[in-house]
């Protein structure tokens, strides 16, 4: 007895046919995406280096303002090794350096992080507080490091507590400022529909308005942590050796452009890679972002 095959059997069939494997089938959708986000900087940074190289080569620039790409990794490595008897660069290793610098960013950056969380948290529920320090917040947002760090120096010594204290204080004020508008912009409807069903005012904290508010504190937190290490050159100003915003200012000291460049390089990778493992934790965190 011959079977008639149905137009829906005919389309499944031909859909496992085509799905078996060695047959050419097209790379799944994610997985293009994924080689693209990772193709495209490694693209960029290829074509970089060829431009820093050409520009070198043409000598549009004297080379110790400009060094070619391989003076730089000779200095990466000279920094990362021991040589004549010395160790990396003025007695550390480069990943020595960029420890203790992450070290003073953890406890700066963090102090800075936790204070500005918490105050954003009350500005954003108490209007008084918000007018009262609100125009501080922005006056201490728009000084650069460098205006009050000479200040922190004569209060705190040349020690860790001025360096601390700076990275905690250029961290602060995007935190606040992030949190408040995060707790302010909670949705309404869902703290009326919380009250109505009975909630306390600790309650509609807790279970509403903080959650609402932390994608935009988890965003204010990555710019925190973004300004702190813009501002790791200034906060090793002064005694900054062991550490590698020091090692980059010392350096430029002495002209030593390979070195300076280094710094800025680990300084801006590292940067890249925190920024990147924030993400990751603010997925986890706040899986609720844009559904609220």
């Amino acid at each position: 007895m011959t079977t008639v095959s149905t137009p829906v059997e005919t389309a499944r069939s031909s859909q496992r046919s085509s799905a078996r494997p060695g047959t050419d089938a097209p790379p799944p959708r994610a997985a293009r995406r994924a080689a693209i986000r990772l193709g495209l900087p490694l693209l960029s940074l290829v074509v970089f280096v060829a431009l820093w190289q050409a520009v070198v080569s043409l000598k549009l620039w004297n080379e110790t303002l400009v060094p070619p790409p391989g003076a730089v990794w000779d200095a990466f490595i000279r920094t990362s090794t021991t040589n004549d008897g010395v160790r990396g660069y003025s007695g550390k290793f480069l990943y020595e350096h960029f420890l203790i610098s992450i070290e003073r960013i953890v406890y700066g950056a963090g102090i800075g992080i936790v204070l500005g969380v918490a105050f954003g948290l009350v500005m954003g529920l108490t209007p008084w507080v918000r007018s009262l320090f609100e125009p501080w917040i922005t006056f201490l947002r728009a000084l650069p490091p460098l205006a009050y760090f000479s200040l922190l120096i004569i209060w705190l010594g040349i020690n860790e507590e001025p360096k601390i204290t700076l990275l905690a204080i250029a961290a602060f004020p995007p935190v606040a400022v992030a949190t408040t508008t995060a707790v302010i912009g909670a949705p309404r409807s869902l703290i009326e529909a919380a009250r109505s069903l009975g909630g306390s005012r600790i309650q509609v904290i807790a279970d509403v308005i903080v959650p609402s508010a932390l994608p935009e504190a988890m965003t204010g937190v990555r710019l925190a942590v973004g300004v702190a290490y813009s501002s790791l050159v200034a906060a090793e100003l002064v005694n900054g050796l062991p550490g590698i915003g020091g090692m980059v200012r010392d350096a430029a000291n002495y002209n030593n452009t390979p070195v300076v460049l280094v710094g800025i390089i680990v300084i801006g990778v590292s940067g890249l890679v925190i920024d990147g493992l924030l993400q990751v934790a603010e997925r986890h965190l706040v899986p609720w972002r844009g559904k609220l």
